[in-house]
């Protein structure tokens, strides 16, 4: 039963993507026979338009204003991406389902498909994550990893509006070369009277029309850097249905470890009757079990979001195989390690292995990770990233 008779209010923040996320959840509540209504929510990180994410202050920029309004009543449960999520949470709340997991891993994105090897030395590469930059960094030291503003939509804009730009230019230039030359009597050629056949297929104004609207909306961006290539989640790029735009290259979990709860989504709601429903007609054990790990690991490291912390777990049978690096911040340095856990004690095996982790020089890094990040802080603001995957 819900808190408001037959159909339960469930807060979303607004973006094309988070509406998309919690669409998915409404269908599959629906299809159980219960109402859902979307609510959006402004929250603290859609506030902020100055900073970037690691910034923010503690983890939850974009959580928070939806769960105080589970918590005052207002809204009966709240949809989040779960590794947005602060590991601590309000007494009261509880993650009543986390639904089947999307993709975990990240992509390398390009206008082209280019693969990492691929990129030309010196490549320009947008993310603001500080794990992504240190494990591209750890992978690649030539690299020039720049911070990269935005949500999925307009990340890709900002990728795809220089190429887009210079076709449109070369295509306009090569028109009027060619009207140039036609209407040139006097350099024509006096062996033939076929007109020379035009540089392109298709003129510039049919190419602009045969444009989507946000092919459209990207070119006419102005971006202030050049990017080769970006890093998203897969999960998050399929979710926006933007994957015909780009090329994408699987960047491997084992290397490219994920961040806690990628692709995972989680329903928060007061602890109950109502949490219980909902739990019953959405919670995915197996993805659950993997989150719980990942989670566990990173609030017992206490890195938040201001280290470079990459966590995998995958359920198989009666193990969970975990995957943890963490770096610098530059990729220089790092502690790492892949175990099989019991799944009958994932919660405890995941306690021990953090404080393996930390014995291992795992604290040290992160140490090093927050003094960077309050000096950082201390020296300028930047743009920040709005953190949808």
């Amino acid at each position: 039963m819900t808190t408001r008779g037959e159909t339960l209010q469930l807060a979303t923040r607004g973006s094309d993507l988070a509406l998309r996320q919690a669409a998915t959840v409404r269908d599959s509540l629906s299809s159980r026979r219960l109402a859902v209504e979307l609510v959006e929510v402004e929250t603290t990180g859609d506030q902020i338009r100055d900073e970037l994410i690691h910034r923010l202050g503690k983890t939850g920029a974009f959580v928070r204003s939806l769960d105080e309004k589970v918590l005052d009543g207002e809204l009966d449960a709240a949809v989040h991406s779960m590794k947005d999520m602060p590991t601590e949470r309000p007494e009261r709340l509880v993650v009543a389902a986390v639904p089947e997991r999307a993709a975990a891993e990240d992509v390398l994105v390009t206008p082209d498909g280019r693969s990492l090897e691929e990129l030309p030395e010196g490549a320009t590469v947008g993310t603001s994550s500080l794990r992504r930059k240190a494990q591209l960094l750890a992978e690649r030291d030539d690299l020039t990893v720049e911070p990269l503003r935005g949500n999925v939509d307009t990340r890709l804009a900002k990728l795809l509006a220089p190429s887009l730009q210079q076709e449109h230019q070369e295509r306009h230039e090569a028109e009027q070369e060619h009207e140039g030359d036609a209407g040139d009597g006097d350099d024509a050629d006096p062996d033939t009277d076929e007109e020379e056949e035009h540089p392109y297929d298709r003129t510039v104004e049919e190419w602009f029309d045969d444009l989507t609207e946000f092919e459209r909306r990207a070119m006419e961006r102005d971006p202030d850097v050049e990017y080769d290539a970006i890093v998203l989640a897969k999960a998050g790029l399929h979710r926006a249905g933007l994957t015909r735009y780009v090329g994408m290259s699987d960047l491997d979990p084992d290397q490219f470890v994920p961040a806690p709860g990628q692709g995972a989504l989680a329903v928060t709601a007061v602890d109950g009757d109502l949490a219980l429903d909902i739990k019953d007609r959405l919670d995915d054990p197996q993805t659950r079990i993997e989150t719980t790990v990942e989670r566990t690991i990173l609030e017992e490291l206490g890195g938040g979001c201001v280290a470079p912390i990459g966590v995998h777990a995958q359920l198989e049978g009666g193990v969970v195989h975990t995957r943890v690096r963490v770096l610098s911040q530059d990729g220089t340095e790092e502690v790492s390690v892949g175990r099989d856990v019991p799944a009958e004690y994932h919660i405890e095996s995941a306690q021990d292995l953090a404080a393996e982790l930390a014995e291992q020089g795992a604290d040290d890094l992160i140490a090093e990770a927050k003094r960077d990040s309050t000096e950082a802080d201390d020296d300028a603001s930047t743009a920040r990233e709005e953190d949808e995957e």
